[in-house]
């Protein structure tokens, strides 16, 4: 049986494997009973399986071929959003307060479901590591995913994610999604209180937070390439009229396309912060909270999942870039892997919405994607 058919002769599994993950969403680093579920699947199908493989929830599980070959990675991201379900839907979150609006229950079940079919039907030589990753939301899984060392012999890593309809339809993929890179600040001030009639005693640092939104608006970076910094949240409170405020704290969410825009981008805000904070006589700690990379995608690999996406539904969409963040860059940015990423179309309006739903036929689509990929990669 060739893999498209044994793939199709499953298709029922599939989406019911992908319905049972839909009703236990788990938030990052909590994913117990998605990671039991898949390892327990992985271990029936044949495949060596390690849980907890990153320090919480993460699942590695590898499956050889009969010959020397390379060593490919495929991931999918486990966890899902603090968010009450209003799909009502039969499958809908039994987990109150949580649910998958993202489809990181669809990428697990295609991973799950690609490394079935491969031990199935065997490859011919390498390797594929299976990496089920947890915390893609919070950016933090595939970071330590990649401090265990685990994953240093892996040459090619490979991952998908399904698409709304502005970017793929349905029946449609993208051999490849470009995200930004993502950095989010929090700004702390300190200045000088005083009574609101001596103004001139003190240094206010409510004011300066106001001149730093503005100056931070002003920055300005290589026009051709989408960028963006925007202040998310501004607390700066004496609770009361009459004391200028000697502490004020902000946030900001600065994105680029690319990584070189953001580090360009990152240079300037700082110093739009710490030169207006000083100008004012207020003190500016800067943090960055968090850093995820840009897309780096291998041309020769985005080559590759467009054949494959091809050969299953007659023409490939080419790369789209999107102003969202996704951890799975950090494999090929901070671990030099070379990487792609599909992106699956399904009927979907968006993602992070608590009545947002999936055409479930492309769960399936998804499985004889990555299937063919690596099929094609390892023969």
């Amino acid at each position: 049986m060739d893999r498209l058919t044994w793939i199709t002769a499953h298709n029922d599994e599939i989406i019911n494997t992908y319905k049972h993950l839909h009703t236990i969403p788990e938030l990052a680093h909590q994913e117990f009973k998605t990671a039991a579920f898949l390892a327990e699947e992985l271990r029936r199908a044949g495949l060596e399986v390690e849980e907890q493989a990153e320090g919480t929830t993460g699942v590695l599980a590898v499956l050889r071929g009969s010959e020397p070959g390379p060593v490919l990675g495929i991931r999918a991201d486990m966890d899902a959003l603090p968010l009450e379900e209003q799909t009502g839907l039969p499958f809908a979150s039994t987990h109150p307060g949580r649910m998958h609006a993202c489809g990181h229950d669809a990428h697990s079940t295609i991973v799950l479901w690609t490394a079935k079919a491969l031990a199935a039907l065997g490859i011919k030589r390498g390797t594929v590591k299976c990496i089920f990753q947890p915390a893609e939301e919070t950016l933090t899984g595939a970071r330590r995913f990649l401090k265990t060392g685990k994953l240093d012999d892996v040459q090619e890593m490979f991952s998908l994610h399904l698409r709304p309809r502005s970017e793929a339809k349905f029946g449609e993929a993208a051999a490849g999604i470009a995200h930004s890179a993502s950095c989010p600040l929090k700004v702390t001030l300190t200045g000088k209180s005083s009574h609101g009639a001596r103004p001139h005693q003190g240094c206010n640092a409510a004011e300066a937070a106001g001149l730093i939104v503005n100056a931070v608006g002003l920055v300005h970076c290589d026009p051709r390439v989408t960028h963006s910094a925007k202040c998310t949240g501004i607390l700066a409170d004496t609770g009361v009229f009459n004391i200028i405020p000697d502490k004020a704290i902000l946030r900001f969410d600065l994105r680029a396309q690319t990584n070189e825009v953001m580090e360009d981008q990152l240079a300037k805000v700082t110093r739009a912060i710490e030169q207006t904070a000083s100008a004012l006589g207020v003190a500016a700690a800067i943090e960055i909270v968090d850093r995820c990379p840009a897309a780096s995608l291998d041309p020769g690999l985005v080559a590759d999942a467009a054949r494959a996406i091809t050969e299953v539904l007659g023409s490939s969409l080419p790369v789209v870039e999107v102003p969202a963040s996704e951890d799975f860059h950090i494999f090929a940015v901070e671990g030099g892997m070379r990487t792609t990423l599909v992106g699956i179309g399904t009927d979907a309006e968006t993602h992070h919405h608590p009545e947002v739903t999936y055409n479930l036929e492309a769960v399936p689509i998804g499985v004889k994607i990555m299937t063919t990929l690596l099929h094609n990669k390892l023969s």
